[in-house]
């Protein structure tokens, strides 16, 4: 037995609550390992790069937050990060928020205020059913099967707070979505639910397995099944619950759903799902997805006549508490008080009329978090890196904007080029999936260690998967701006327009 599956077969994960009061009285220093690895399960992150302060992680299904929610989050991240200088949130790939600099002194307070707002950050690390991605204009688009969002509450409400999904072999994440655009990265999860049509019924094509992390990207395994919309959540928290019965737990690099089913094989896992569920599932339908990709950036016309969503990029996913702040007035005040966070670390502002348009798009934020940006600006995503995360081994953030600019001198700003860099093999940042991908490492040059990166090229998502090729390895980061420019262009495909098929 690991000493993960130790520490959890002494105590469940979600038992730290009843200590949170005992930490935040005896202070950060106090803290003993499997402390730190328990505040996981509540969502309480130390950063080994910020000591004294933690990182909290809150959950949002599709990213859908009210107005009010938003102003919270600006209002904590604005307190937390005084005493720093840098009141600053991240955006992340699974559309949750990062809130930074919180003191474990203030930890009890700040998951009241939470949850007083109806946010969580339960469950939001360690072996636990993460953040459930799903289209951020569900419901909005009419590039849409079917609204995914009540199906993604009502999932969530299964498993949180819910001790029998707390103590699962490893980390599991889901894809529920309806859109017919690729918008979402599915291919990665260990559930991967798209849209789909049996006959004229409407519902999802099954696939489980996906990952990225140590080992390098599996892409999810299709089980020749159709799951309808009204038992999408028990399906999923069947499949959940296989995992958590019968999923390997002896190595953690080797842990995941994707090596239970490489052992098992589709045909054994489908007929495991089929018994926990109690019935049998119809075979898949056909495929609904489109071949295009949208990153949901720009103005677009809402399936409610009159109504536009106005999907805004937030460079490398970084705001600070006064732009959330901001986020929730231009809410309120030209929609109707929501907001979307993205898989691409960008924001949605919904539910604008026709006539408020034009006065929105001339808001100062607009010009930081613009709806119209540079090819190279929108295709641009980032882990957090060295910054805050404790496994990072390059600074990802700084470095992706300074090169987004030398691209934009290089090739101008309409040229397309889609780049996205992952701090350290876990992928966080999925640049598998990127026309360029970038995986941090350390070189040695002249004897000096130095910020270095693994390239990949040609990765793409949605129905035609593909993991990008990896062409050059332990690159020093310095040298990044020709290498890339000769890269672009001697393979054209790397030039296409961000989230578009080729």
């Amino acid at each position: 037995m690991n000493r993960i599956e130790a520490m959890k077969a002494e105590k469940d994960g979600l038992d730290v609550q009843e200590d949170l009061a005992r930490f935040a009285r005896e202070g950060w220093k106090t803290l003993g390992d499997d402390d730190k690895e328990r505040l996981k399960w509540v969502g309480v992150f130390h950063r080994r790069p910020t000591p004294g302060h933690f990182m909290m992680r809150v959950r949002m299904p599709n990213g859908i937050v009210s107005a009010a929610q938003a102003r919270l989050l600006g209002e904590i991240t604005r307190e937390a990060g005084r005493a720093s200088g840098r009141p600053i949130a991240d955006v992340t790939t699974r559309q949750q928020i990062q809130l930074r600099w919180v003191t474990l002194e203030n930890v009890p307070e700040v998951i009241a205020r939470l949850e007083a707002a109806g946010l969580s950050s339960l469950q939001t690390g360690m072996d636990n059913i993460r953040g459930i991605i799903g289209c951020p204009a569900t419901g909005l688009t009419p590039g849409e099967l079917l609204d995914t969002a009540p199906i993604a509450t009502a999932f969530q409400k299964i498993f949180l707070g819910n001790k029998e999904f707390t103590n699962l072999p490893r980390k599991f994440n889901v894809t529920i979505t309806g859109c017919l655009e690729h918008c979402t990265g599915g291919e990665t999860q260990d559930i991967s639910l798209t849209p789909a049509v049996t006959g004229h019924e409407p519902g999802f094509n099954l696939a489980v397995g996906g990952k990225q992390g140590s080992g390098g990207p599996v892409f999810a395994t299709p089980l020749d099944a159709f799951v309808r919309p009204d038992e999408a959540a028990d399906v999923c928290a069947a499949i959940a619950l296989v995992f958590r019965d019968h999923g390997p737990r002896e190595s953690r690099s080797k842990a995941r759903l994707a090596f239970l089913l490489e052992v098992w094989g589709a045909a054994r896992m489908r007929a495991e799902l089929e018994k926990r569920l109690g019935r049998s599932l119809p075979p898949a339908g056909a495929d609904a997805r489109l071949a295009t990709h949208t990153d949901h950036v720009g103005v677009f016309r809402q399936k409610q006549a009159g109504l536009n969503y106005v999907g805004l990029k937030t460079p490398v996913g970084r705001l600070t508490g006064e732009q959330l702040l901001e986020l929730a007035r231009l809410a309120e005040q030209y929609g109707r008080g929501e907001l979307r966070f993205t898989p691409l670390q960008n924001v949605l502002l919904p539910h604008v009329p026709d006539a408020r348009l034009g006065d929105l798009t001339q808001e100062p934020l607009l010009r930081a978090l613009p709806y119209n940006p540079s090819e190279v600006a929108r295709g641009l995503v980032a882990c957090t890196g060295t910054d805050f995360c404790n496994l990072a081994l390059i600074d990802t953030k700084t470095r992706a904007l300074a090169l987004a600019k030398e691209f934009e001198a290089r090739f101008g700003s309409t040229r397309p080029i889609a780049v996205r860099w992952s701090g350290c093999p876990a992928g966080c940042g999925n640049h598998h999936t990127a026309d360029i991908g970038l995986q941090g490492c350390k070189v040695k040059v002249n004897g000096k260690i130095v910020d270095g990166v693994h390239v990949f090229v040609g990765g793409r998502g949605g129905a035609d998967a593909r993991a990008g090729l990896r062409i050059l390895e332990d690159l020093p980061c310095d040298q990044l701006p020709e290498v890339l420019e000769r890269l672009v262009r001697f393979f054209p495909r790397a030039e296409r327009k961000p989230e578009a098929e080729p």
